[in-house]
């Protein structure tokens, strides 16, 4: 057990830092930034803003670093109490005005990147929308999460942070070395030789910190995902008696965690120190040489203050160059993560010549396969026909290939090989929206979203009136039991339903889809798990909803199938049996076994 523990403990901590890796060697693509720019085409007018804060700023500080420079340089010369006053109040005033530079440049900056990152996030949104259920089905949601969070962000931090700050590190370099070079030109030289070793030395050791901390981001995501999944499955946690083992797999999880963070001490520890150390190095050598000119006569001191005070922001210019190279590769990374969902083409979608179509209900499956992995299919020559307003029941064991019916019906999918037919024209022909507008689905899990009673009703209708949300529960003959709650149909409903009991949940669902008044309506397990008073009640309501609808039932439960005008009996994705609740008990078959078998697990039940 413990040498399994440690497998799986190496295992995390190869895979973060191979994800780690590939995230930080992301190098600078131009076709990348050309498409982050487009999205900062809409926001040209703040763009320019920032562009002119940010060359003005690159001016500035060298203007501020030359005025401390002329400043301490007057003092070796005969200068009096009023120049020294007049320099220090142009500081003052001359260093105002560079704040309020700055002050408007990080305000704009901030609202210029927020803009880019809505404009991305609503496409990624709207991109994520257009995908079939397949997509969702074979993607883990935590890389969704991680492209609107992590990636995005790492977006944001390129556009408003890396390209102005280089641009203003930039400036002040140039700026800088233009006064070096004509204070004096053999210093500058200096400067210029050991300039190359210092960017390369601090953009190594900041990438190897950037990767460090990469590794910390990934395992603190781990150990959120733990978090979010245990409380949510509390309940089985405690069922099982599981919480000794989850909490010593979230302790390893945890142990990994402080590795990471230990590295990132100790690569920080070393790498901070030394830069700091080597900055300090090349200021002592410029004091040597620079010192050294000036008891020669090869320069005045004053030359010498300048030239210092430029040289700190030229050497700063290029550490900060470096930081925000590396920020750049991270960016890079969450930029391409982006743009391959962005750019990702739906596994199927509707043809050109695709039209939206008013349903009658007919439905009709000829010779219908289907496979959601290939080679594997789970519906295997399907036929039937439901015609408009009848009722078609989908009975069988858990796997036999029911919710898949449902699935091609709601064009979720699309079958493998056979033909689909609505109305007589083939699904393929008819727009995605025009089929989900005209069907209404109760699912096997009441799905409510965070708001009010009132909104998850309006879901599939969002111009409907308060009275006829009302209406649609008073035909349920259910309005009471939703006017019970705390505030009625004005009780907010937490995340997955919480403070609604799972009656309410459904009758909540039952009235969202009388509420549309479809033309197909789906029901999957939709009274599996409503008690026995509740289930009456609600048969009553679908007796009413059902009728003038083509209806698909899929129920475990056979008490919700007597009346259904075809039952349909599955089994490994194939029909095999088919008629009407006494047909099939008289022929004595599987469906009968099944009755019989639900009769006597109900037995004692008023309503089985």
């Amino acid at each position: 057990m413990k040498r399994r523990r440690i497998i799986q403990k190496t295992s995390a901590i190869t895979t973060i830092r191979r994800e780690t890796h590939e995230a930080a060697v992301r190098p600078l693509d131009a076709a990348l930034i050309r498409r982050l720019f487009a999205f900062a085409r809409p926001h040209a007018r703040i763009r320019l803003i920032v562009f002119v804060a940010v060359i003005v700023r690159s001016i500035q500080l060298p203007i501020l670093a030359a005025i401390i420079g002329a400043i301490l340089g007057r003092l070796s010369q005969a200068t009096t109490v009023t120049h020294l006053l007049i320099g220090a109040a142009a500081y003052l005033l001359f260093s105002l005005f560079t704040q309020l530079v700055f002050m408007y440049r990080i305000r704009y900056a901030l609202i210029f990147g927020e803009s880019v990152l809505h404009d991305l996030r609503r496409d990624m949104f709207r991109q994520l929308q257009r995908f079939p259920l397949q997509y969702f089905l074979d993607t883990r949601i935590g890389r969704l999460i991680s492209r609107f969070t992590t990636d995005a962000e790492a977006i944001r931090m390129g556009v408003q942070d890396v390209l102005f700050v280089s641009l203003v590190q930039l400036g002040q370099m140039i700026v800088a070395a233009a006064v070096m070079a004509w204070c004096d030109w053999v210093l500058f030289l200096l400067i210029a030789a050991i300039a190359p070793f210092l960017w390369w030395q601090n953009y190594y050791f900041h990438r190897r910190l950037s990767t460090v901390h990469r590794a910390v981001q990934e395992s603190f995501s781990r150990i959120t995902a733990t978090l979010a999944e245990s409380v949510n499955g509390i309940r089985v946690t405690q069922g099982f008696a599981r919480e000794r083992i989850n909490a010593g797999l979230f302790g390893e999880l945890a142990a990994d965690h402080a590795t990471f963070n230990l590295d990132v001490a100790k690569a920080s520890g070393l790498f901070i120190p030394l830069l700091e150390f080597n900055n300090q190095l090349f200021i002592a050598c410029l004091l040597l040489a620079g010192g050294w000119r000036v008891l020669h006569g090869h320069t005045a001191i004053a030359d010498l203050y300048q030239f210092i005070m430029m040289s700190g922001l030229f050497f700063q210019g290029i550490v900060g160059i470096g930081t925000q190279y590396n920020n750049a590769l991270s960016s890079m990374a969450g930029a391409e993560r982006v743009f391959r969902l962005l750019d990702s083409r739906p596994g199927w979608e509707d043809p050109p010549d695709a039209a939206p179509a008013v349903l009658s209900g007919r439905v009709e499956f000829r010779n219908v396969s289907f496979a959601y992995v290939a080679d594997r299919p789970v519906l295997r020559h399907v036929s039937f026909t439901a015609e408009p307003g009848q009722t078609v029941a989908l009975v069988g064991h858990t796997g036999s290939g029911k919710t898949t019916i449902i699935n091609l019906v709601a064009k979720f999918f699309l079958p493998t090989c056979g033909d689909l037919l609505l109305d007589g024209r083939d699904i393929r022909t008819v727009t995605s929206e025009s089929i989900h507008r005209q069907t209404a689905l109760v699912l096997q899990q009441n799905f409510l979203f965070t708001g009010t009673v009132m909104e998850n009703i309006r879901l599939g209708r969002a111009g409907a009136t308060d009275a006829e949300v009302t209406a649609s529960l008073r035909r349920l003959r259910c309005l009471d039991l939703i006017e019970a709650l705390p505030n009625g149909l004005q009780t907010p409903v937490g995340e997955k339903g919480a403070g609604i009991s799972l009656g309410q949940r459904q009758i909540i669902c039952f009235a969202r889809a009388m509420l549309v008044d479809p033309a197909i309506l789906i029901l999957d397990e939709a009274t599996s798990a409503i008690d026995t008073v509740t289930e009456r009640r609600i048969q009553d309501a679908l007796a009413i909803l059902l009728r003038g609808r083509t209806s698909f039932v899929v129920a475990h439960r056979l008490s919700t199938v007597r009346n259904a005008d075809h039952v349909l009996v599955l089994e490994r994705g194939a029909i095999i049996e088919r008629g009407t609740h006494d047909t099939l008990l008289a022929r004595n078959g599987v469906y009968a076994n099944l009755y019989r078998q639900f009769v006597r697990t109900n037995s004692q039940s008023p309503g089985s």
